[in-house]
C-alpha cells in the first residue's frame, strides 16, 4: 500500500512541475522582445490607461527615447487607419551672414526668398549681437500669410576662439562665417548659403533640388566665377590654385554638410587627407598673403584639389555684373532669364549698375499682400527702361523674364503644410 502511495505522490509532483514548465514557456514566448505580445504592448491604445501603464513597464528605460518611439508608432497607426495623415516634409534650410551695415540688405534678401518659395523654409541668420532685435522685430511684423512660410533662428557670430579676430577680418566683415557652418549647425544635413546681397527672382526650391543631383562624392555646389577665361579674374590674376578654368563664386553655395563633416580632403600641405575642421586654419596660414577674396579664395583652393566634390550650377543661379558689364555672357540667363541676382561690389547702393539697383529697390519697397504685378513688376519694368545706356541695362529683359513667372504664383500659393 505504501508503495502505491509513493508512486502516486511522485506522479503528482511530476505533473505539477510539468505544468509549471509548460506555463513558463508560453509566458516567455508572449513577452519576448521579438514576440507579438511586446509589440502590442509597446503602442498604448488611446483611452486605456492600463495599457499605457503596461507599455511604460515593458518599454525602454529612457523616457525621452520611449516617448519619441510612441509618437512615431502612433503616427504610423493613425496614418495606416485613415490614409490621410502623413509626416510633414522637412524644410529647406537657408543661411545668411549680416554684419556692419547689412541689416536692410539682408532683410530684402529674405523677403525675396519668402516671397517666392514653395516649400517651407528654415532661416539661419548669423548677425552681430546689436542687429538681433532688428531682425526679430522685422520678421515678426510680416503678415501671417507670409510669416507662416518659415521659421528662423538668429545666431551670434562665432569663430574658433584662438583665431577669431583673424577670421572675422578676412575680406568683408564676418564673411568667412560660412566656412564654419558645418561645424556650428551640426544637426543640419544640408543648407543653402547666400551672401546678403543676393535677390531671388525664382523660388529657392529649384536651387535646393540640386541636392538630388549630387553624385555620391559631391558635397557642394557653386557657379563659375566667370564664363570667359580671357576676362576672368582668377585666370588672369590669382596667385593661388583655383577651381577649373575660371574659379568659382561662393556668393550662392549649396552644401551637404553631413558629407563635408565626414570627408577627408586632399590638400597641398600634407599627403594625409584632412577633415574640414582640420583644413581651414592651416590653409589660411599658408595662403593669407596671396588671397584677395578671402574665404572664396580658400574654397577655390580646396576644390582645386578636390574637383570631384563639387557640382557646378549655371550662372543664371548667380548672376552678377560681370555677366553683363562688358556685354551679355551668361548663356543660361539669356535662355531662361535671371533666377538669382547677385549685387556684389555694392551695386545695389551706388549708381554704377542702375539695372541691379532698380531690382533691389523694387523688392525692398514692395509691401507684402499688395498686387505683385502692379506694385512690383510694372514699376520695375519702367525703371529698367531708364538703364539702357548701360550694357546691363540693355539686357533688362533678362531681369524680369523669370520674375514675371514667379510673381504669377504669389497669390495662388498656400503655405506648405498648412
Amino acid at each position: 500500500m505504501r508503495r502505491y502511495i509513493r508512486a502516486l505522490l511522485l506522479c503528482t509532483v511530476f505533473a505539477v512541475f510539468s505544468g509549471l514548465y509548460v506555463y513558463s514557456k508560453l509566458f516567455n514566448t508572449d513577452v519576448s522582445a521579438g514576440g507579438h505580445g511586446a509589440r502590442r504592448a509597446f503602442i498604448p491604445q488611446r483611452g486605456t490607461g492600463g495599457r499605457r501603464g503596461s507599455a511604460v513597464r515593458v518599454g525602454p528605460q529612457k523616457p525621452h527615447w520611449y516617448n519619441r518611439y510612441i509618437m512615431r508608432q502612433s503616427g504610423r497607426v493613425e496614418g495606416a487607419g485613415s490614409g490621410v495623415q502623413r509626416r510633414p516634409e522637412p524644410p529647406m534650410h537657408l543661411a545668411v551672414v549680416a554684419c556692419g551695415e547689412r541689416l536692410e540688405e539682408t532683410l530684402t534678401m529674405i523677403k525675396s526668398v519668402v516671397l517666392f518659395s514653395v516649400k517651407r523654409l528654415y532661416l539661419h541668420v548669423f548677425a552681430e549681437d546689436q542687429l538681433h532685435a532688428s531682425f526679430v522685430g522685422t520678421l515678426e511684423s510680416w503678415p501671417d500669410s507670409f510669416r507662416s512660410r518659415f521659421n528662423y533662428t538668429v545666431y551670434s557670430i562665432s569663430f574658433p576662439s584662438e583665431n577669431a579676430g583673424e577670421w572675422k577680418k578676412l575680406f568683408k566683415p564676418c564673411a568667412s562665417q560660412r566656412l564654419f557652418l558645418p561645424l556650428i549647425l551640426k544637426d543640419i544635413d544640408s543648407i543653402v548659403y547666400v551672401d546678403s546681397d543676393i535677390l531671388f527672382l525664382q523660388p529657392v526650391d529649384g536651387l535646393w533640388d540640386f541636392l538630388s543631383q549630387f553624385s555620391p562624392s559631391q558635397l557642394a555646389a557653386m557657379s563659375p566665377e566667370h564664363e570667359e577665361p580671357r576676362i576672368a579674374w582668377y585666370s588672369r590674376f590669382a596667385r593661388h590654385p583655383f577651381y577649373g578654368r575660371t574659379g568659382i563664386n561662393s556668393g550662392v553655395m549649396l552644401m551637404n554638410m553631413t558629407r563635408m563633416r565626414s570627408t577627408f580632403f586632399k590638400n597641398d600641405m600634407t599627403r594625409v587627407g584632412l577633415r574640414w575642421e582640420e583644413l581651414l586654419m592651416p590653409l589660411l596660414q599658408k595662403y593669407k598673403l596671396n588671397i584677395t577674396w578671402g574665404d572664396q579664395d580658400l574654397l577655390n583652393i580646396i576644390f582645386h584639389h578636390n574637383p570631384e566634390f563639387l557640382l557646378e550650377f549655371p550662372c543664371k543661379w548667380n548672376y552678377r555684373p560681370d555677366h553683363c558689364i562688358y556685354g551679355s555672357n551668361c548663356a543660361s540667363a539669356e535662355e531662361d532669364g535671371i533666377y538669382v541676382l547677385h549685387g556684389n561690389r555694392g551695386v545695389y547702393h551706388d549708381h554704377k549698375q542702375p539695372a541691379f539697383r532698380a531690382v533691389y529697390e523694387a523688392i525692398k519697397k514692395y509691401s507684402f499682400g499688395s498686387d505683385p504685378v502692379a506694385s512690383l513688376l510694372d514699376p520695375l519694368t519702367e525703371e529698367l527702361l531708364k538703364t539702357t545706356h548701360t550694357y546691363c541695362g540693355k539686357s533688362n529683359a533678362l531681369f524680369t523674364k523669370r520674375l514675371a513667372l514667379s510673381l504669377e504664383n504669389i497669390n495662388r500659393k498656400t503655405p506648405h503644410g498648412r
